[in-house]
């Protein structure tokens, strides 16, 4: 059985995510290790994260993945922005290493209208700049996330995840994160049998199903094709439960972490629901 879980909060301390986590009776954990939209933030003390550590000893067999700052544009065309996304790259290896979190999920970045070739090289440059500069070895793996390619954005073919694999120097750090919202809007459909089997083909012959680590369970407010990223709950989107049945039963999918991105109140009793929708499905 896939190992459902959720995006957490760390708010008063990054340990307190396992707990929300256990609220949900979730098994798969996403996190911010850092304020995701400062340049410079607050970064776990050797208190919390050993704090961290200790948590997730208790919690045995539960997967964790990081989500990289939003500021981060590995892609961007000014030298300004580019160098500071490097070291803040750098300093998320450098998080999750120390906290022993086994993989970083990031967007492709935005060419911001200088074309997707030209971005792809500048992302996949500036992404060997970060993995040289962290120095953590293959600790952390990075997972390319699918986009909705909205505006300028990278990352919304898996032809543009191939190419970066591709012509990277390091090739064996990367895997891939795939958003059921993001791939339905950029334009792959995963609604029923059929389509679900071409869509996974795709992804197979053009990036390989082995690239394939983790997922996040979105449904989409809009349509296919839409190329706008609005994420609805499971089942209240254009997806809808057949397309999450599709892909939760999928045999070759059985054991890998897949996690909610959908909107969320403080008392967590949507991320509660939508797992249970998610369960139900099984079988």
């Amino acid at each position: 059985m896939p190992r459902f879980g959720a995006h957490m909060s760390v708010s008063g301390g990054i340990a307190l995510a396992f707990d929300r986590l256990a609220a949900v009776n979730g098994e798969a954990l996403q996190i911010f290790t850092a304020n995701q939209r400062q340049w410079q933030p607050r970064t776990p003390g050797p208190a919390e994260i050993e704090a961290f550590k200790a948590r997730r000893r208790q919690t045995p067999g539960v997967p964790v993945a990081s989500h990289d700052s939003y500021l981060i544009n590995l892609a961007s065309s000014k030298p300004e922005t580019a160098d500071k996304s490097v070291t803040a790259f750098a300093e998320e290896l450098r998080r999750c290493a120390a906290l022993g979190v086994e993989y970083l999920v990031m967007h492709p970045g935005s060419h911001l209208g200088e074309g997707v070739e030209a971005g792809l090289r500048r992302f996949t440059a500036n992404l060997d700049r970060a993995f040289s500069e962290a120095s953590t070895g293959r600790q952390v793996m990075v997972l390319l996330e699918t986009t909705a390619g909205q505006g300028t954005n990278l990352g919304a073919s898996f032809e543009e995840l191939a190419t970066i694999i591709a012509t990277t120097s390091y090739p064996e750090r990367l895997g891939v994160c795939y958003d059921t919202c993001h791939t339905f809007a950029a334009g792959y459909d995963i609604r029923t049998p059929r389509v679900y089997a071409e869509t996974m083909a795709g992804f197979d012959r053009v990036v390989g199903l082995e690239r394939l680590k983790f997922f996040h369970l979105n449904d989409a407010e809009k349509g296919l094709g839409s190329r706008v990223d609005r994420h609805a709950h499971i089942g209240r989107g254009r997806i809808t439960v057949e397309g999450f049945r599709n892909l939760v039963n999928d045999p070759r999918f059985s054991d890998h972490p897949m996690v909610l991105e959908t909107p969320k109140s403080d008392d967590l009793h949507e991320d509660r629901e939508n797992l249970e929708l998610l369960r139900s499905l099984l079988g």
